[in-house]
């Protein structure tokens, strides 16, 4: 699926994922989304995507990102969501990765409960004699 323009707030969002959805119903396993015309994304795109690759996740088919330019990388980097998604430089290597071995995205280990500080212990209160 190409996509282009500019991925604001509208209509784009809930059309587009509900077009992955219809094609995973459909039966199809492999998706790549090409954003050689995306120049700029805002929370709608991104949202799109993270509903996107639940979706796809779901439907136990594969997604890959092609052909993002460096604002949009940026923004999936600094949001730290790169590391859900397959990306590939452009079309012919996203569908190299879609025919590798299916392997699933690797998911980043959950972090471990912060440590309780230890208090020191208390002193037992003085008797005090008057």
């Amino acid at each position: 699926m190409s996509l282009s323009g500019k991925f604001l707030a509208g209509s784009d969002g809930p059309f587009l994922r509900q077009k992955v959805k219809d094609l995973t119903d459909a039966g199809t396993k492999k998706l790549i989304l090409d954003f050689g015309g995306v120049p700029y994304i805002d929370s709608t795109g991104l949202g799109f995507l993270v509903g996107s690759l639940k979706t796809v996740e779901e439907a136990r088919a594969r997604l890959v990102l092609s052909s993002l330019n460096e604002h949009v990388k940026r923004i999936l980097e600094g949001l730290r969501l790169s590391q859900f998604f397959l990306i590939a430089e452009d079309e012919a290597k996203a569908l190299t990765q879609l025919n590798q071995e299916a392997k699933p995205a690797a998911r980043p280990p959950k972090p471990a409960p912060p440590k309780a500080k230890k208090r020191p212990p208390r002193k037992a209160p003085q008797d005090v004699e008057d």
